[in-house]
């Protein structure tokens, strides 16, 4: 079944998604998870390589790990909206702190998910912050004119 077959589920397939997470496993798994509902996911295995699509690639909506070797996932965080203010990050924790779920949001995050994900849960959240990043969009292709 394809996402677009759920009325719920519309500005996520308008966005552009990226995983940012260094277990390899997971992001492989993800993004057959969001394939087979039609969904494409741009991945990436550290903060230095999100920042590099970043720059070549627009990206509406991250789903970013907390806890990855050399930058944080907070860290991470703070630059990709420090230059990059409209995209919405997802954070994933698999530390089952909900402690440092908020400090990311109080960091700009969007939102936040417990590792093991429930997919179900973090396809909601994206969709969600998949309607911010349009709206985002739409608010600053009128402030152009």
């Amino acid at each position: 079944m394809s996402i677009t077959d759920n009325p719920a589920c519309h500005a996520v397939t308008q966005v552009e998604l990226l995983l940012v997470d260094d277990e390899g496993p997971f992001r492989l798994d993800l993004q057959e998870r969001f394939g087979r509902m039609g969904l494409q996911l741009k991945a990436a295995s550290c903060c230095r390589e999100a920042l590099s699509l970043l720059e070549k690639q627009a990206v509406d909506v991250i789903i970013m790990d907390m806890y990855m070797p050399e930058v944080d996932g907070i860290s991470c965080l703070r630059e990709v909206k420090q230059r990059w203010p409209d995209v919405e990050v997802i954070l994933l924790t698999g530390h089952a702190s909900v402690q440092s779920g908020i400090e990311g949001m109080e960091s700009g995050a969007f939102d936040y998910c417990l590792k093991p994900i429930d997919v179900p849960d973090l396809l909601d959240k994206v969709e969600l912050a998949a309607q911010k990043a349009l709206i985002n969009k739409e608010k600053n292709d009128h402030s152009t004119y």
